[in-house]
């Protein structure tokens, strides 16, 4: 059996099983690439909208009039926004029922934000999980590949007198591009799932910080008012 010495050529002598795997091989190297871009559009969307927010709170904006401003956007909001949202709407309701009991304010208030920042983390969370997968398995979905690409190659020669490495090299070389193609699609998502995992802990490690400093800012103000009251 000779064959052409190209991606293609030796494409179309594998095998149907090694086709498959090479083509499943390049289905999830097309979708790792589809969730990379969409991830990296996603986080980096996230922290500039962070920055942003945080440069607003910041600026000794008032706290009700900006809580009315996102609480317009509707769906729109995301991240710090929704925490913030969650935190004041909460604490503005219980102060009204509970305005001499600044820790059971507090309390709910803190439970609000807690499950805020969980939803906005699972968001930017999503889909890393199956970058980890394609990169986890990816390679051995080429090596079976190339086992059985190669074990078909040796069955056929054991059926021939005598064998050339002109013989033997194409059968391999098939069988061997199913590794190569696992390994084409592996790295990247490993790499992308590596860093985009750092920079979520990042991004809930700025979100957990500024709970904590809006938490202590509303804590202030809840036992002000239990004094002024």
């Amino acid at each position: 059996m000779h064959a052409d010495i190209s991606f293609i050529g030796l494409f179309l002598e594998a095998s149907l099983l090694v086709k498959l795997v090479m083509l499943t091989l390049l289905g999830l190297s097309i979708l790792s690439w589809a969730v990379i871009i969409q991830r990296r559009k996603l986080l980096n969307h996230a922290r500039t909208r962070s920055v942003k927010f945080e440069d607003t709170f910041w600026s000794g904006v008032d706290l009700n009039r900006l809580y009315k401003e996102l609480s317009a956007r509707g769906d729109s909001v995301t991240g710090l926004e929704s925490m913030f949202i969650a935190g004041f709407k909460e604490y503005s309701r219980l102060s009204k029922v509970n305005s001499k009991a600044p820790e059971a304010v507090m309390d709910g208030t803190s439970r609000a934000m807690r499950v805020s920042l969980s939803r906005e983390i699972e968001k930017v969370e999503n889909n890393l999980p199956l970058l980890a997968t394609i990169g986890s398995t990816s390679p051995y979905i080429g090596l079976f590949g190339t086992v059985w690409g190669i074990m078909n190659s040796f069955i056929a020669l054991g059926a021939v007198e005598n064998a050339t490495l002109a013989m033997v090299a194409p059968g391999i070389a098939e069988a061997l591009i199913a590794t190569a193609m696992g390994l084409f699609a592996a790295i990247p998502a490993v790499i992308a799932y590596n860093r985009f995992s750092t920079q979520v802990e990042k991004l809930e490690g700025s979100y957990a910080n500024f709970m904590e400093e809006f938490a202590n800012i509303l804590q202030r103000q809840a036992y002000a008012e239990k004094d002024a009251s």
